[in-house]
């Protein structure tokens, strides 16, 4: 049980620091923060695809549960849909939030898709 805690809090700091790096590059670049939590939430639903066919057990709570929920942002996600929406832009908050779901589920497939053929 301990030994499971600490590969899920190990994997999650992990993506807790790449998921911060993320934001401090596009900041750096002076782009828009909610484009970095969707390319985060897509980047890390192609991670997940790509881990769950792979990990199993001590391996799967690391990298799945770990890594990729440290990684991804659904609570700032929705903060930011919301806040285009109360800043009266709606067409830009429907847009980013069909694109983030829509890509999010396209990359689950396609790291599965990818897992599959690096298996084989």
């Amino acid at each position: 049980m301990i030994k499971n805690m600490l590969l899920v809090g190990a994997g999650g700091a992990l993506g807790s620091i790449a998921r911060y790096a993320v934001s401090l590059l596009f900041a750096h670049f002076a782009i828009c923060s909610h484009w970095a939590t969707m390319l985060v939430n897509v980047v890390g639903s192609l991670l997940i695809g790509f881990f769950i066919p792979l990990f199993s057990s001590g391996a799967h709570l690391f990298a799945v549960v770990g890594l990729c929920g440290g990684f991804t942002t659904f609570s700032t996600f929705s903060l930011q849909a919301v806040q285009l929406f109360q800043a009266g832009e709606r067409a830009s908050a429907v847009a980013y939030v069909a694109a983030s779901v829509i890509l999010s589920v396209l990359m689950v497939l396609l790291g599965m898709y990818i897992a599959e053929k690096f298996i084989k």
